[in-house]
Formats: structure tokens, C-alpha cells, sequence
């Protein structure tokens, strides 16, 4: 809950600190005193998007605190930890303001974007007043209010994860439809390249193999009559044989040579050695120069086979492998496409059964939700002495989503008889006060940890109306804390903590504060809200007669 609020340096307020408590905390004063200026402030504060020109005249610059108490599960925690800032029983927010409109805000002493503020301001305040637009008089919350009152949480989370299957389903579904039919396009094109492909059957580096070896049969006649020639340059008529002469004549003299022809004769048989291996490659080349003229043709016909696939398909000839596996597996996914079509129809209907399902579930304890939400209402109603009145919880089909197939509006009538219609339409000024509070006091029956404040929601009731609005109000307090801006005296005099807003003029300059009162204090204010300007005897015996149970 709020517990202290400083205010520096904000239109009319210079210095204000306010330490709120549990309860019903009651505000009130003269017109133009400056309550909504302190409404103004804490809006702020909390990052909600309102009126620019917040810093007083003449002021650097505008700065409210915030500091609220959390105790332990509060949904503050969990926004906190989600942003990655400290988290602690107590919770501090800070917001500057220049006058040119420059904003920098911190949590926990740690700087935070305005996204972070109204998040967690959804929740910690809730603000209500006739001009509610944060919620009750939209149409657009109210599935998200009866689905929070009926506790559907859990049906909800069923009918989102149904939608997200649904969704990525269909998703699937439609994109192997758009492959298939993009395949289907070209299926001529795959099949016969396929064929064309696995019927030449490329190998990488085969065209340069088959290049090499059509230049080596191309050039053979002239080899092979250098070949032969180098062969019977080395053999026993040449280079094989003399060198044998040679060693068979040193073998001769070696043993009167003293020693001096072992190492000459050692290098000739290394070098006859050596004259074998040169003769056995030539001899191997020589067999591969031994080819039939068809082999020829048929390397030359491979070999332009390969370069003209190449060329048609736009890639290089060693690519041609790799391009077959590529069409082939296209193909292959062509043919089983049926296939895969019919499994995820298959799975995008169960998707929808389950969807359905869900849905169904969610709409069916909507339904016992809004019947609940409606009995709850009639008996707040009555108290507020509009126990002819008729709220109801329309639910209408919706095109389905991830938050289910229903539309819900809160509607009213106001006589038994009289057309319903949505709130702000078909009830006045006094009579949407009391509906929204009937309504706010049914929806938060189990909220925990919510400062609620209410701007004049007492505005166009009097009487004992207006005391059936200050004991709901005080019921709401029970147990939490809200802070209520009003006018009626009733009102005021159930508040548990009263405090009033005064502007004053000083030195030319117009300062607004805010004032705890005491006992006699709160006579005097309650007298003045029923009497006006002129505080009688009568008047402040009327109000101690209000204030008896709070005194």
C-alpha cells in the first residue's frame, strides 16, 4: 500500500509530504484547492500518461517520491524481478519532471523506463471516478475483469496454448501447401533433369581426368615414337647395356685395384638400379599410350556430355554431383508432399478440436461467472439504494481468438422495464458513481495489496446515498487502503484518516497544501461540507453527529 507521498516543485505544490495508512483515507477541500493537482502528482510518479505542464513556475525542475509498503507474493515483486531491479518489502519510486518536458524516472534507486512505472502501477493504484477510462466503462477489459472475478486464470492459460497450436498448425499447414504447389510448378523441370542427371551419373573431378586423358590419346602417336625411342635409348643396346660392359670389366680388375673401384662400382649398380625403375615408368607410360581409337570418341563424347549439363544448369561441372542429389531429394520431397499435406491436416484438426474444446470450457464458466457477477451486483446495489436497478453480463460470440469465442459487455438498466445499455450511456452522473463502486467492490473482493482511489465518485448523491457510498467504501478499506477525493460529508466523516486541502496566497503566489486534521479539526471541515462558507453551531452539531463512529 502507498504509504508517503513527496511532492517538490509541481504546479502549485512546493514542498508537500504526505504519510497515508491503512484504511479509508478521506481528501477533501474547496473547490480548486489543489486535490487533483495531488492526483496529478502521484499519476506521474507512477508513469500514467497525463497533462505536460506539470513543474511550477519558475522551478528547475518537478520531482515526486512514491514509497509503498509490499508484503511477500505481492504482484510488485514479480514485475520487479522481471525487470532485473531489487526487489524488497519496501518499494521506492522517484520521477522528475523539467519544464521542458524531459522526464527520467528511478525504482529502487535504479533508472527505468516509463514502461516499467505502468507496470507496476497496474499493480499497485487503481484511480476510479465518473470519467473512468482506465478500465470499468471500457468494454474492451471487461472479459479480462469477469475472467479475474470467476478466478478463470487457469482456462485462460488452456486457451491461449490451444490458440498458439491452432495458429502454428494452420502456419505449417499453409506453408508446405505453398512448397508443394511451388514443386508442382516445376515438376516437369525436376523430373527430367533427374533422369538426366542420374542417367549421366557426373562424378567430382571427372572432367578434369576425362580433359587429361583426351589430350594424352589426342598427342599419343607423337609419344609413343619418342617413348620407344627413349626406351631403346635405355635398354640392352643402349644406356642397359653398356653399363653392364662396364661393370663386367671393372668386376675384372676390381681385386688388383687395391680398393679404389669399390665405391665407382658401388654408384654403377646404384645407377642400374635406378635405370630399371625410369625403364619400368616409361614402359607403364608406354602401355597407357596403347588405347583403341573408340576410347577416344567416347572420352571426347563424356567429356562434352558433362560441359554441356554444365552449362544448362548454370553450373560448374564439378557441381553436377552435388546438383543431382539436390533435384533428387526436391523430388523425393515432391512425391511424399501428399503425404506430409494429409499428416498436417490431420494435426491442424486435432489442433482445432482442442481449441475448440478449450474454448468451449472457458465460455461455459464465463457464463457461471457472469451469473455470479450479476447476483454479486444486486447485492451491492441495494445498499446504495439501487436495488431497482439491473446490471448484466452480456456475453455475445466473437471471432475466435487466443482469449476464447466470446465478447463481454457490462450493461445496465436503471428501472426494471427500462432498455440496458452500457455503462456510461444509460446511467447518470450519481448513478454511474454508485454503479462503478458496487462494480469495483465485487471485482476486488479478493484483491490483496491494491491502493484504490476514488475522484469524486460520491459526485450527484446526497442523503443517505451518499452514507450508503462512504460504508462501501469504508467496507473496501477494510483490510487494504483507499483513498477516496470527495465532497460529501458522508463520505468524509466514515474516513478512518482525514486530511484537507487547502490553497493559500503568499507573496503574490499561489501554494496548495495538505493538512492532517485532528478531532475538532475534522468537525470544523465536515461542518464547512455541510454548511458551505458559513460554519454554524447546527452545522458542527450535524457533523459530530456524522463523526460518531470515527471519533
Amino acid at each position: 500500500m502507498l504509504r508517503h507521498l513527496d511532492i517538490r516543485d509541481m504546479l502549485i505544490i512546493d514542498r508537500l509530504e504526505l504519510a497515508f495508512q491503512p484504511g479509508l483515507n478521506v481528501l477533501t477541500g474547496e473547490t480548486g484547492a489543489g486535490k487533483s493537482i495531488l492526483l496529478d502528482s502521484l499519476g506521474f510518479v507512477l508513469g500514467w500518461r497525463g497533462r505536460a505542464d506539470l513543474v511550477r513556475a519558475g522551478a528547475e525542475q518537478g520531482e515526486v517520491v512514491a514509497e509503498f509498503d509490499l508484503p511477500p507474493g505481492h504482484p510488485a515483486l514479480a514485475v520487479l524481478e522481471e525487470a532485473g531491479l531489487p526487489a524488497s518489502e519496501q518499494l521506492i519510486l522517484r520521477r522528475i519532471n523539467t519544464p521542458e518536458g524531459r522526464k527520467t524516472a528511478w525504482v529502487n534507486d535504479r533508472r527505468v523506463s516509463g514502461d516499467v512505472l505502468r507496470a507496476l502501477s497496474d499493480v499497485l493504484v487503481e484511480l476510479h471516478g465518473q470519467q473512468d477510462d482506465r478500465g470499468l466503462l471500457d468494454p474492451k477489459n471487461h472479459r479480462t475483469m469477469l475472467d479475474e472475478f470467476g478466478n478463470l486464470a487457469p482456462l485462460r492459460v488452456s486457451v491461449v496454448a490451444a490458440w498458439r497450436a491452432k495458429s502454428a498448425a494452420a502456419k505449417m499447414l499453409a506453408a508446405a501447401e505453398g512448397r508443394l504447389a511451388e514443386m508442382k510448378d516445376e515438376e516437369e523441370f525436376l523430373r527430367h533433369g533427374v533422369a538426366e542427371l542420374r542417367k549421366l551419373a557426373p562424378e567430382p573431378g571427372e572432367e578434369a581426368e576425362l580433359d587429361t586423358r583426351r589430350r594424352l590419346m589426342q598427342g599419343a602417336e607423337k609419344l609413343r615414337e619418342d617413348v620407344a625411342q627413349a626406351i631403346a635409348a635405355l635398354g640392352l643396346n643402349g644406356a642397359e647395356g653398356a653399363m653392364g660392359d662396364a661393370q663386367r670389366w671393372l668386376d675384372g680388375v676390381v681385386e688388383h685395384a687395391e680398393g679404389r673401384l669399390e665405391l665407382p662400382l658401388a654408384a654403377l649398380e646404384r645407377a642400374l638400379v635406378e635405370l630399371g625403375e625410369a625403364q619400368a615408368g616409361i614402359a607403364s607410360f608406354a602401355e597407357r599410350l596403347e588405347f583403341n581409337p573408340a576410347e577416344l570418341e567416347m572420352a571426347e563424347e563424356r567429356l562434352f556430355a558433362l560441359r554441356g549439363l554444365a552449362r544448362k544448369h548454370n553450373v560448374l561441372a564439378d557441381d553436377l554431383a552435388s546438383l543431382a542429389d539436390t533435384l533428387g531429394a526436391r523430388l523425393t520431397a515432391l512425391d511424399g508432399g501428399e503425404a506430409e499435406i494429409a499428416e498436417l491436416l490431420e494435426a491442424r484438426d486435432v489442433a482445432d478440436a482442442t481449441y475448440s474444446v478449450a474454448a468451449a470450457k472457458l465460455t461455459a464458466a464465463r457464463g457461471k461467472a457472469a451469473l455470479k457477477l450479476d447476483k454479486a451486483m444486486a447485492a451491492e446495489l441495494a445498499p446504495l439504494k439501487m436495488d431497482r436497478a439491473v446490471f448484466e453480463t452480456c456475453r455475445e460470440p466473437a471471432t475466435p481468438g487466443p482469449d476464447g469465442v466470446d465478447t463481454i459487455t457490462f450493461t445496465v438498466a436503471t428501472n426494471p422495464g427500462a432498455p440496458s445499455g452500457p455503462l456510461n450511456r444509460i446511467a447518470s452522473g450519481g448513478e454511474l458513481s454508485r454503479f462503478l463502486l458496487a462494480l469495483k467492490v465485487c471485482l476486488t473482493a479478493e484483491a490483496a495489496g491494491l491502493t484504490m482511489i476514488f475522484d469524486e465518485i460520491d459526485r450527484g448523491v446526497g442523503g443517505a446515498t451518499a452514507d450508503a457510498v462512504g460504508r462501501r467504501l469504508a467496507a473496501l478499506a477494510d483490510g487494504g487502503q483507499v483513498l477516496v477525493v470527495t465532497h460529501s460529508p458522508q463520505v468524509a466523516a466514515l474516513g478512518t484518516h482525514h486530511w484537507r486541502v487547502v490553497k493559500s496566497v503568499v507573496n503574490g503566489a499561489t501554494f496548495s497544501r495538505v493538512e492532517p486534521l485532528s478531532v475538532d479539526q475534522r468537525v470544523n471541515e465536515v461542518a464547512r461540507m455541510v454548511a458551505g462558507d458559513t460554519v454554524t453551531d447546527a452545522a458542527r452539531n450535524a457533523a459530530r453527529e456524522l463523526l460518531k463512529g470515527a471519533l
